[in-house]
Formats: C-alpha cells, structure tokens, sequence
C-alpha cells in the first residue's frame, strides 16, 4: 500500500521537502512508517517529539494505516506574540 507523508514546519525546513509517498505491507502501523522514514531522513529523529495525524486525525504510533492514507507529522509549536509587542 502507498501513503502519502506531509511534513510541517520546522520538519519542512530540516528535512528539505515538503511531502513523499512511502510503499508499506499490508497492516502497517505509524510506527513501522515511523521507522522508515527514519531511515530514509537522518535529521528526522533529532527533531524531537512530533504528533501524528492520519487523515486529520491525531494517533498515536500503533494506529493501523490503509492504501492512501494521508500522514502529517507535525513538531510542537510555540509562539504567539509577546505582551510587548501587542501594543506597538
């Protein structure tokens, strides 16, 4: 089966693509995609923490993926302005 992986943010940047298609067997979870893209992308596990969604939906690594599925990966973000800055 073939998904389609998108990455987000600081994953973009670091990885230097914005999305790929990945082939996996049958039965394929989000963690052997996981570990996949491990392989194929070093800088990917020096990334830190990334939530997962399948299809816009949050899951966790032992989610089941199917032909098509649509992956994010997705770093933790922070920001928003600071208090200062609101008054300029």
């Amino acid at each position: 089966m073939t998904v389609r992986v998108r990455f987000f943010a600081s994953l973009r940047e670091r990885l230097r693509t914005s999305e790929t298609a990945r082939d996996l067997p049958p039965g394929a979870t989000v963690g052997d995609l996981l570990q996949a893209l491990y392989r194929d992308f070093p800088d990917l596990p020096g990334s830190g923490r990334v939530s997962v969604a399948v299809n816009a939906e949050y899951v966790d690594s032992r989610h089941a993926l199917s032909e098509g599925d649509e992956v994010a990966l997705i770093p933790p973000v922070s920001g928003g302005c600071p208090e200062d800055a609101r008054s300029a």
